[in-house]
């Protein structure tokens, strides 16, 4: 299977110098959890080159009460995929991520991670309300959002859905063991969209766009 190409540094490998002088813009789904971690660390190491923006958005969806200890109202605790040894992933992990303090406090990590890796880059948090309601609320701001702003590449990490949930998609179609706003993502947006996500700690990174499924990139 082809490398995914990511518009910039040639393929999914390690990217390079910029070769344009216009600007790129990176979106990065923000969350307080393993799965917005990975999908920081991937993106800073095999897909934002010198020269790139990067914006990190979090959508403030309301608390519900049957997912306060998995979703994305707190960090993950899990050490099933994550990778564990990285600075900000020991932060969420120790709690930082949690209430309203915390909230600004992960966004504060990762632009600090994002400025750690990249000091000339301009990188912008922001937190917004979601535009709509019901199930794909998050999935479509996410999508406004990234239209708006005229985003060339979005990054989301793919979150393991658990399978006696019994999730099912508004189409209908069974969404057991998927993410659907990560998929609703990949499907309809205009820009490249990638999920990430990671098996173990030096186990590579599982990669879904509209073109590949399931690639497999060794960390």
């Amino acid at each position: 299977m082809a490398l995914i190409d990511l518009g910039r540094g040639g393929g999914s490998g390690r990217g390079g110098a910029a070769t344009t002088t216009k600007p790129r813009l990176v979106m990065i789904v923000a969350d307080p959890g393993r799965e917005s971690t990975v999908a920081m660390e991937w993106a800073l190491s095999h897909a934002i080159v010198e020269g790139d923006n990067i914006l990190l958005l979090h959508v403030n969806m309301p608390l519900h009460p049957h997912h306060h200890n998995g979703g994305a109202s707190g960090p993950s605790r899990s050490s099933s995929g994550g990778s564990l040894g990285s600075p900000i992933a020991a932060f969420l992990i120790g709690g930082g991520g949690a209430g309203a303090d915390g909230a600004a406090d992960f966004m504060e990590a990762m632009r600090g991670a994002c400025r750690a890796r990249y000091p000339r880059a301009r990188v912008h948090g922001e937190r917004v309300e979601p535009a709509t309601e019901g199930r794909e609320a998050k999935a479509q701001t996410i999508l406004a959002e990234s239209q708006r702003r005229g985003v060339e590449l979005l990054v989301i990490g793919h979150r393991r859905v658990s399978s006696f949930l019994g999730l099912r998609s508004t189409s209908g179609s069974s969404g057991r063991g998927h993410d659907s706003t990560a998929e609703f993502l990949i499907e309809h947006s205009k820009c490249l969209c990638v999920s990430v996500q990671k098996k173990g700690q030096n186990a590579g990174y599982l990669l879904n766009t509209k073109t590949h499924k399931n690639f497999w990139l060794l960390a």
